[in-house]
């Protein structure tokens, strides 16, 4: 089985602790640095910033995914493969996908109740475009059922 963990700040810990239980398999971890955080990091300063020379913002990105790269697979505490990749996150991680069984992400939104709001727009774009089985987690405990909103007063639309 081939297990493919999107490793995102602020949830890779509990996608890689999901891939740990997991039967044994394949894991790569994969890692995509945001083409448009990267762009707007290394834009050069302006007005009363004055002038210069941005620094090195690519080698800086390239070492911090390296870094969660390795925390990662520290943390699964077995053989894995590194996938570190630049780009669209949700186009990165959907090419990723297409070798294979399992993809492992965790919900990235609104984490105080159940619900579509739970993922953020990328994590939404995989799921709904992964070409594999996909296993979403909670990055904490899930919130209470209770949180679930109450069903519209008039039953389903069209009633």
């Amino acid at each position: 089985m081939k297990i493919l963990v999107w490793l995102a700040e602020g949830t890779w810990e509990a996608c890689v602790d999901a891939a740990r239980d997991l039967l044994d398999g394949q894991v790569t971890l994969l890692h995509v640095i945001d083409e448009s955080l990267a762009a707007a990091i290394a834009a050069p300063p302006t007005a009363l910033l004055g002038r210069g020379t941005p620094p090195a913002t690519t080698d800086l990105l390239a070492a911090a995914q390296q870094a969660l790269l390795d925390a990662g697979a520290a943390r699964l505490g077995r053989p894995a493969a590194r996938l570190p990749r630049h780009g669209r996150p949700e186009r990165e991680v959907v090419a990723a996908s297409a070798d294979a069984d399992v993809l492992v992400l965790a919900r990235d939104g609104d984490r105080s109740r159940l619900g579509p709001r739970s993922l953020g727009h990328a994590t939404r774009f995989v799921v709904d475009h992964a070409p594999c089985q996909v296993l979403l987690v909670w990055p904490d405990q899930p919130p209470a059922l209770t949180t679930v909103p109450p069903p519209p007063p008039n039953g389903p639309a069209g009633r």
